[in-house]
């Protein structure tokens, strides 16, 4: 009879989870949701400063203040465009995160097969690896 005592798990244990339950993944999805509507309003407001055709303050000044405010609205431009292409990123990987909702695979470390601690899905909820897979790939 102790044999059979010393092979059970102790009941102060508690078993490893191996995925998030669906309400973890709804409130997740909440979060995702709420972050992509973010980005996208964002990335509009960075196209539109970039893509804006209009004349600027520039054709009643001298042209030496001219070419000067013509370069920096270039690069403002060169800049937004940038930061607008990290948007669509972030936009892109927010949605992969929604497909992962939907497969209950969310959550899981795509290198350690161990589950994402929620305090970091909750300020990273794209991330696809736990931090000690993100230390261990430098």
């Amino acid at each position: 009879m102790d044999k059979n005592i010393e092979k059970e798990t102790p009941s102060n244990e508690v078993p490893k989870k191996t995925r998030y339950s669906d309400e973890e993944l709804q409130e997740f999805k909440e979060i995702i949701l709420k972050k992509i509507e973010e980005a996208k309003a964002l990335l509009e407001s960075l196209r539109a400063s970039y893509t804006n055709d209009k004349d600027s303050d520039t054709n009643d000044t001298s042209p030496t203040f001219k070419v000067l405010e013509e370069g920096a609205e270039v690069l403002s431009k060169e800049e937004n465009a940038k930061l607008a292409a990290r948007q669509e990123k972030l936009i892109k990987s927010l949605e992969l995160a929604l497909v992962r909702i939907e497969n209950k695979t969310y959550g899981i470390c795509r290198e350690t097969g161990k589950l994402i601690p929620k305090e970091r899905l909750r300020c990273v909820p794209h991330a696809t690896l736990s931090i000690e897979a993100k230390l261990n790939r430098k």
